[in-house]
């Protein structure tokens, strides 16, 4: 799909957008100030002034990548965001559905006509469409795929068997590819009758006559070799390759690990059919780390910040209630030594300290077993060993900090026990966030789950409760 070129030096995204937030602004004092006037030319001077103002933000609109279109969509409240998505030129809707994130397009789709949809989708590639086809109306992907070539109905088919998170879901089906027993010289002649090179394409795959994959020829080493040579001497016989069903953020890593920039995709006899590119790998990683931040938070999946008030209940509730639950418990272990707090007072101002100190310890560790599952660094084997370093970082914090509150307790207290007490706590609920740091990440993928889902939710839960009891059960032993 062609994309539009900014016809203006680069400017910053808040800026692009703080100018059409300006431009809109503006369209809507005009509007009205006009709708306030009275007389016989009323109607004229108001469609004049409408027009006028939506030609200048479409003007500014014209200028921008699609990529950035796609990102002042995100940030316009709904009604502004359908004005916008109104002026921009039909033979870019498709380049933009597919930038702006899932719970954007659902309102942009919905404000669309079938017909509308379907000029949009047949600009894209069979790996597009395999994207967007769970979106679109049912009724409107049997027609397109009425209107769709065999080939290019085969591979949409292709890529819609695969699940999400598999290699053959995100492949790419435009590629070059040559055979081995030709020279470099034809291959040239072959590329300058090409109307233009797929993106991203820093190499050729080299097939047999059966299609299957015996190498690439990486395109520097066709441009800087002898055009006599054959395509056999050059390539590239043992390049990384990825199976449609592998999972696609082991091929993301891979991609980062060897600097790749397009790599092919064969089945199971070694056939080519596709291939993956960078774009698409830097794509999934932001949405696998968005999906994290997300999941740490309790949030069921990602959300416009201008969705309806219902649509943002139904997708926080769930971790609410489960927050709710634990705050009730942690209430209900103060509960438990009402008597103490009464009688000692100080403890009723210390034990939060205890409590949100083991809280982001314990969001600490976890944060970095996450990451460490997700790079593969984390297996049965240092399981063991991942534990007993966290506890030891977690018991030297415990002495240092907990010294320290301690002394900070006795100078406004004027009593050692208390700050031997506070120190106590502090060591063994830092201990206690270290090990549910660990085991919280590794229990949820052990049922088969995310291990960010809810992460953060649980270890609160955990150190607050824990925290509470250790440090009040401390003082009702030792103080009272």
């Amino acid at each position: 799909m062609t994309e539009v070129e900014a016809k203006k030096p680069q400017e910053s995204l808040q800026v692009r957008l703080a100018q059409v937030v300006e431009l809109l602004q503006r369209h809507k004092v005009v509007e009205n100030l006009t709708h306030r006037q009275e007389g016989i030319n009323h109607g004229r001077v108001e469609n004049l002034v409408h027009r006028q103002n939506l030609a200048e933000l479409q003007r500014k609109l014209d200028e921008l990548h699609s990529a950035d279109v796609a990102h002042i969509l995100e940030a316009l409240p709904l009604d502004d965001r359908l004005t916008v998505w109104q002026l921009v030129k039909a033979e870019r809707d498709g380049d933009i559905l597919l930038e702006v994130s899932d719970a954007v397009r659902e309102t942009l789709l919905a404000d669309m006509d079938d017909h509308e949809i379907l000029a949009a989708a047949r600009e894209m590639d069979a790996d597009e469409l395999a994207d967007l086809a769970s979106e679109l109306p049912r009724d409107v992907v049997h027609e397109l795929m009425e209107t769709l070539d065999a080939q290019q109905r085969e591979r949409v088919r292709s890529a819609l068997s695969y699940e999400d998170d598999q290699v053959g879901a995100l492949m790419d089906f435009e590629m070059v590819t040559i055979r081995e027993d030709v020279s470099l010289e034809v291959v040239l002649r072959y590329l300058r009758r090409l109307k233009e090179l797929p993106g991203h394409t820093d190499k050729l795959f080299v097939v047999d006559y059966d299609g299957v994959l015996k190498g690439v020829l990486p395109v520097k080493r066709l441009l800087v070799n002898d055009p006599d040579k054959q395509v056999s001497e050059v390539m590239a016989t043992d390049p990384v390759s990825f199976h449609p069903d592998e999972d696609a953020y082991v091929a993301a890593q891979a991609f980062e690990r060897y600097d790749l920039i397009s790599s092919p995709v064969v089945d199971k006899n070694g056939k080519l059919i596709g291939r993956l590119t960078i774009d698409e790998m830097v794509d999934l990683i932001r949405e696998e780390s968005e999906s994290e931040v997300l999941n740490m938070a309790g949030l069921r999946e990602e959300e416009d910040i201008f969705a309806s008030v219902w649509k943002s209940l139904r997708n926080r509730w769930a971790w609410l209630a489960v927050n709710l639950v634990t705050a009730f418990m942690a209430s209900r272990v103060i509960g438990l030594f009402e008597g103490s707090i009464e009688k000692l007072v100080a403890l009723a101002a210390l034990m939060p300290i205890v409590a949100g100190i083991g809280g982001n310890s314990g969001n600490q560790t976890i944060t970095m077993i996450v990451r460490a599952m997700a790079l593969d660094q984390v297996t049965t084997g240092n399981t063991s060993r991942l534990i007993r370093k966290e506890l030891g970082v977690g018991l030297v914090n415990g002495i240092v900090w907990g010294g320290v509150i301690g002394v900070v307790a006795y100078l406004l207290y004027d009593s050692w026990s208390l700050g031997v007490v506070m120190t106590a706590a502090m060591t063994l609920n830092l201990l206690l966030a270290a090990m549910m740091g660990v085991l919280i990440p590794m229990t949820l993928v052990r049922l088969g789950r995310d291990p960010a889902m809810g992460a953060s939710v649980m270890i609160t839960a955990v150190t607050d409760s824990g925290g509470f009891f250790i440090f009040l059960g401390l003082a009702s032993i030792f103080l009272l």
